[in-house]
């Protein structure tokens, strides 16, 4: 997956809700349309990220697994 983004977030090893608690905190520091891509191994993630996106209006453009590593990039609303 070859998706361009501007900030990477690192959330291996946190369990629900670090990483979404992280990315939220991550996306206040970025402007309109920015791309952040996230990576975690939190099998809850998935579903997670995406009602997250719901909730807030930022793109969750792709989701991916590999290894037990989810990565995830989510553009800025």
């Amino acid at each position: 997956m070859s998706t361009l983004f501007d900030k990477e977030l690192d959330a291996r090893g946190l369990n629900c809700p670090l990483p979404i608690l992280r990315t939220k905190k991550s996306l206040t520091d970025m402007t309109s349309g920015q791309v952040l891509k996230i990576l975690a191994t939190d099998p809850g993630s998935t579903k997670d990220f995406q009602a997250f996106a719901k909730q807030t209006g930022n793109a969750l453009l792709a989701a991916d697994e590999a290894d037990k590593v989810f990565t995830f990039f989510m553009q800025k609303k």
